[in-house]
């Protein structure tokens, strides 16, 4: 199954939105899953700003996102339009350090 051209036009204008984009179930003061309540958490703690999308308000894309990225979960994190990963890369990310370095703007 190909992804529908204008859900990856969708897809991509979001991602490319903001520097930082994280596609979760729910929203930051509402997260609607554990995985993705610990993103928004860590995203928290990185301090820096974010966007993001409810993948629970439109089937299309909670279905697009995961063939876009080649990734099966949800959260799904963007930095610079480019796909990081999911919870369990993100929470390695940030204990290493790793996350604040990707996340900081560039000067």
């Amino acid at each position: 199954m190909s992804l529908d051209a204008q859900v990856k036009a969708k897809i991509e204008e979001q991602i490319k939105s903001d520097r930082i984009f994280l596609y979760m179930k729910g929203n930051p003061q509402v997260p609607m899953c554990g995985f993705s309540a610990q993103v928004v958490h860590i995203l928290g703690q990185v301090g820096q700003e974010y966007s993001s999308f409810n993948i629970l308000e439109d089937e299309a894309i909670r279905a697009g996102i995961k063939e876009y990225s080649d990734w099966p979960t949800i959260p799904q994190l963007y930095v610079d339009g480019e796909f990081v990963g999911g919870c369990d890369i993100i929470t390695e990310m940030f204990q290493s350090g790793e996350l604040k370095k990707l996340l900081q703007p560039e000067a």
